[in-house]
């Protein structure tokens, strides 16, 4: 692993003494000549001008940007409208569309109309840019391009219709659907419409994914042939947000379907390959309050790929973690928090040591991330990198994955998810 900083009292002080010296040796004669030099142009020794209103701060050159952009116009950036205004919506969706480059919050869509017009009312949204789910009159509204789903797995798929057939992409929540089925029909409507669909998978935007990513690209971490993934969340039945979670018609399934599919997904991305045979096993424990009653708690996948690497994937309702680990011949990669909305963080080790590498953007920023990506994908016909194929893929490995368990045995699939 690469050396350190110096980080200790000794270096700390050494630094703030030699800052220190250089300050306290400054005479009369040298704060003016700094004051002299002050609006020369730096790395050009022009002297400023004598004229005093020609020495003013103000009409400096064009400052370097450290790497950011700035955002696109207001006028040319892509209109969005969300739809389902729950916790998630408005704790992290609204408030990345705010900040996004290539987006603008222009609609609302909700079941509860009163709701709605109060969360209009408080991100500037006109009172005749939000609609029920029906979606009627949405065709005509010219200022929304995209309509972000963000409602319970089984009603994604009435949502994302409606939004195609009034003419809009879409942004949809993970998982895709409830099964694959629907997953199909809203791909076959996009077709129809002409439109896009992307799948909200936010860990492919987020910095430290990101960077362990083109790691894993470029061989940094040697041959790495075991892996594992772990997404496990409590299921509080108290929580309204939790309460559609316990119905297996409404979430589709448990743990697996709703975060275990962070360590499908992930897994799958970041090896870069799909799975060829996998075998699952599903458990709920018994509890007074029943939540276990139609969705197993823990699941727990093991999986081949077709370069010989193998995978232990798990997920559940009870305990609170987000891991992802990559074992390398040169070196081991560690997530953890692997997804977490914010405070993700990548440790590497190896017999030498560890670090823990510091990304140039917070964990936050794959919220945004994936909003300006869909936008530039929709406005400039970017590729989208989590397009609705990969959803339909990972909708039919999760059926496969509960085809194992039922039945207690390996099964097999192909590149697109199907059983063979």
């Amino acid at each position: 692993m690469k050396e350190l900083p110096d980080y200790s009292r000794r270096g700390f002080m050494r630094t703030s003494a030699l800052g220190l010296g250089a300050g306290m040796g400054l005479g009369l004669g040298s704060f003016e000549a700094l004051a002299q030099t002050a609006g020369r142009d730096i790395g050009t020794g022009q002297t400023p001008p004598a004229d005093p209103l020609e020495r003013r701060a103000a009409g400096r050159p064009e400052p370097e940007l450290n790497g950011t952009l700035r955002p696109t116009p207001p006028e040319q950036r892509l209109g969005w409208a969300v739809c389902g205004l729950g916790h998630f919506a408005q704790n992290y969706a609204i408030p990345a569309i705010a900040r996004a480059s290539e987006a603008k919050l222009t609609g609302l869509i909700s079941g509860n109309r009163d709701k709605a017009l109060g969360v209009a009312s408080a991100w500037g949204v006109p009172e005749g840019s939000v609609y029920d789910y029906r979606m009627q009159a949405l065709a005509d509204n010219d200022a929304v391009h995209i309509v972000y789903v963000i409602t319970p797995n089984a009603i994604h798929e009435e949502n994302v219709i409606a939004a195609l057939e009034a003419g809009k992409h879409v942004f949809c929540e993970k998982p895709f659907a409830h099964n694959s089925a629907a997953a199909q029909r809203m791909m076959d409507a996009a077709k129809a419409a002409d439109r896009k669909i992307m799948i909200a998978y936010r860990a492919h935007f987020e910095p430290n994914n990101v960077a362990l990513k083109e790691m894993v690209r470029k061989g940094e971490l040697g041959d790495v042939w075991y892996a594992t993934s772990d997404h496990h969340r409590p299921l509080d039945p108290l929580v309204e947000r939790d309460q559609w979670r316990m119905v297996r018609d409404l979430a589709g399934g448990g743990s697996l379907m709703d975060i275990g599919i962070y360590s499908l997904n992930g897994l799958i991305w970041l090896l870069d390959e799909v799975p060829e045979r996998l075998v699952a096993t599903t458990f709920s424990p018994q509890t007074e309050d029943g939540r276990f009653g139609e969705i197993e708690a823990i699941g727990q996948v093991q999986l081949v790929f077709p370069s010989g690497r193998r995978a232990s994937i798990s997920s559940g309702y009870v305990a609170d973690k987000k891991r992802i680990d990559l074992w390398g011949s040169r070196g081991v990669a560690v997530l953890d928090p692997a997804t977490a909305y914010s405070g993700n963080k990548l440790t590497l080790s190896n017999a030498d040591g560890q670090e823990m590498p510091t990304p140039s953007k917070a964990s936050e920023q794959q919220f945004v991330g994936e909003i300006d990506h869909f936008s530039k994908g929709v406005r400039d016909g970017d590729e989208i990198l989590t397009p609705a194929e990969m959803g339909l893929r990972d909708m039919r490995l999760l059926e496969a994955i509960n085809v194992s368990a039922e039945r207690g045995e390996w099964v097999e699939v192909n590149p697109d998810g199907t059983m063979r």
